[in-house]
């Protein structure tokens, strides 16, 4: 089985602006590329996990979601770095119109697009982590028993408030990625 590092994507790879769809406004946290090179130098699957209610409110397609995740792929590449798989929730359990209307399993903090990763990636959850910056992603990565980390982008200052004390605080995904570095070569 492998270790996966889930990454939350609006807020924490790239700059929060509602509703993200145009490539063209998107735009990258500082050393967000380089903290997904840092992850797969050290061994690590990285897979993009992301809410995009956007689709069920009829503000975008899912063919906008999936070319957005294609220019993020190509520039992870370009900076050294690879994000193996993208997996996004379309749906709202209110707010959706037609078929995106419901109560899935795969909105965070439901555990849905990480069961899924698992069985496609067949990703030991053990050794596992989720950065995000809303406490529902790190909540989602800690009830399957991964390592949930906030960051302080995105939503994050507003989250951290009512974080629990234990719960790992970084300013950014570089932050925590070059501090995860030294983890791994302090083992």
């Amino acid at each position: 089985m492998r270790k996966c590092i889930f990454l939350d994507r609006d807020g924490n790879i790239n700059v929060e602006k509602d509703y993200l769809y145009r490539v063209e406004d998107f735009e990258f946290e500082p050393g967000a590329l380089e903290a997904i090179k840092i992850f797969k130098d050290l061994g690590y699957l990285v897979a993009v996990v992301t809410n995009q209610s956007g689709v069920a409110r009829g503000y975008y397609t899912e063919e906008d979601v999936q070319n957005l995740h294609k220019y993020l792929e190509k520039k992870s590449r370009e900076a050294g770095g690879n994000i193996d798989a993208f997996y996004y929730c379309p749906h709202h359990p209110e707010k959706g119109i037609g078929e995106y209307k419901k109560d899935c399993d795969c909105r965070k903090p439901g555990p849905g697009m990480f069961l899924k990763a698992q069985k496609e990636l067949d990703i030991d959850f053990d050794r596992s982590l989720v950065v995000g910056d809303k406490l529902s992603d790190v909540k989602a990565g800690e009830n399957l028993g991964m390592r949930g980390v906030l960051v302080r982008t995105g939503h994050g200052k507003k989250e951290e408030i009512k974080a629990e004390e234990t719960t790992e605080i970084y300013d950014s995904l570089y932050d925590f990625a070059l501090k995860f570095k030294e983890e791994h070569m302090n083992h």
